[in-house]
């Protein structure tokens, strides 16, 4: 095979988008979210991943939490992966870092960017329907309760939990 033809057959691969996040929780477990300004509903920090870049998940959740919020903190273990369909787009594949239990000095530096971002908040996790739409809402719960016993990741499609 030439490299002209290993191009064109790359070519014609299918595309997977691929997003990475992290979960933050302050010391009464409520859950950081952050409003962005460009879509509705709510999230945690995070975003694409640029693999173009070459940049891995876990640099992508790194990077977009300090550019979203301001903390460059080292994401924790892998809680969720989460392969999501979507009408108009190629799937994604989200993961959800553990960013672990933010302090009150923390909390109190966070800076949005406010180019996306129009606030933040704290919720206690039975509000999460209330701001999280879509997948996310479940992707969020089962990283909690993976998070809970102690375990994960946890494998998910479009939000629900893939049974082996």
């Amino acid at each position: 095979m030439t490299t002209s033809d290993y191009l064109t057959y790359i070519a014609g691969l299918p595309r997977v988008l691929a997003a990475a996040a992290t979960l933050f929780r302050d010391e009464r477990g409520r859950l950081l979210i952050v409003e962005p300004n460009y879509r509705k509903g709510w999230a945690v920090p995070g975003g694409t991943v640029e693999s173009d870049q070459g940049e891995g998940p876990r640099q992508a959740a790194r990077r977009e939490t300090a550019e979203e919020i301001g903390l460059d903190l080292p994401p924790g273990r892998l809680l969720a992966v989460d392969w999501t369909r979507g009408p108009n787009r190629p799937p994604i594949a989200a993961y959800l870092y553990d960013g672990g239990v933010l302090d009150a000095a923390q909390l109190g530096a966070i800076r949005l960017q406010e180019e996306e971002l129009l606030s933040w908040r704290l919720v206690e996790p039975g509000e999460l329907d209330r701001y999280l739409l879509g997948p996310l809402a479940t992707r969020v719960r089962a990283a909690l309760e993976a998070l809970g016993r102690g375990d994960g990741p946890v494998e998910l499609e479009d939000g629900q939990p893939v049974d082996v």
